[in-house]
């Protein structure tokens, strides 16, 4: 009989034949303060058919920003479908905004950058996903319009652009930089590197595209290069999670 500390409470759902199991991912025992964040953009098909189980195998958490921008509505094999990110929520993985249109939002109107943010919370109530309280600014543009509305809106983290570690001591939280962009052209050492800046309290937030990416090649990164990336993460022993999790883990840095 297995000793009841070590049961694992598992949920199963399958999305286009990929199972995907959600674990209990309370800590059981004590974790590194090091930090790193996984970021997926743009509702790429291969989110749900290789990234999410790959993160599964290692054990990490990550946040998928999702879009109904470029081609997402017409074309489904290149694209997830609601049911897909759906199976990413039941996972356990955490589901972002990244607006409908991907529009840059300093562009905007107002009218036309709430309209877009609240269309994506309104896809995710409509499946049964929880409201996002993670934001992508599409091509990392910026304005401060768009942080009001989202601190208006309730959201937590706002991730941008940039090459550095978040410093929470002194950083926008809503603007957030990234410490790594997926690129072709992207190396191991770069990633390592970036890896690197998450210590003395900085937190490394990583940015993806497709796994692969094959409507954007400009962000793919390559699938077995991709896995050398999760295997340093094992080997360094940080902690990888999503952009929601910080919520918790800054809060209990901040206790006595």
């Amino acid at each position: 009989m297995i000793p009841r500390p070590l049961l694992i409470s598992l949920s199963i759902c399958v999305a286009s034949g990929v199972l995907l199991i959600a674990a209990d991912s309370s800590p059981k025992e004590p974790v590194s303060d090091r930090i790193v964040v996984l970021t997926f953009d743009d509702s790429v098909a291969s989110h749900a058919t290789f990234v999410a189980p790959l993160l599964q195998k290692y054990g990490f958490g990550a946040t998928f920003f999702i879009t109904e921008g470029f081609e997402f509505l017409v074309d489904k094999k290149h694209y997830m479908t609601w049911d897909q990110i759906k199976a990413l929520d039941a996972a356990g993985f955490e589901i972002g905004n990244h607006t409908r249109n991907h529009a840059g939002v300093a562009k905007q109107t107002l009218e036309q950058l709430t309209a877009d943010v609240a269309y994506i919370e309104q896809q995710c109530e409509k499946h049964g996903i929880p409201r996002p309280t993670s934001f992508c600014y599409p091509g990392y543009q910026t304005s401060e319009a768009a942080v009001t509305l989202l601190r208006e809106r309730g959201y937590r983290f706002a991730r941008a652009g940039g090459a550095d570690a978040f410093d929470p001591a002194s950083d926008e939280p809503l603007t957030l930089p990234q410490a790594f962009d997926g690129k072709p052209e992207s190396t191991l050492e770069q990633f390592k590197a970036a890896v690197e800046k998450a210590r003395e309290g900085k937190i490394a937030v990583m940015t993806f595209h497709g796994v692969p990416d094959i409507k954007h090649p400009w962000v793919n990164t390559d699938p077995e290069k991709f896995e050398r990336y999760l295997e340093h993460l094992k080997q360094e022993g940080v902690r990888v999670v999503a952009l929601r999790d910080l919520t918790k883990i800054l809060a209990s840095r901040e206790r006595p």
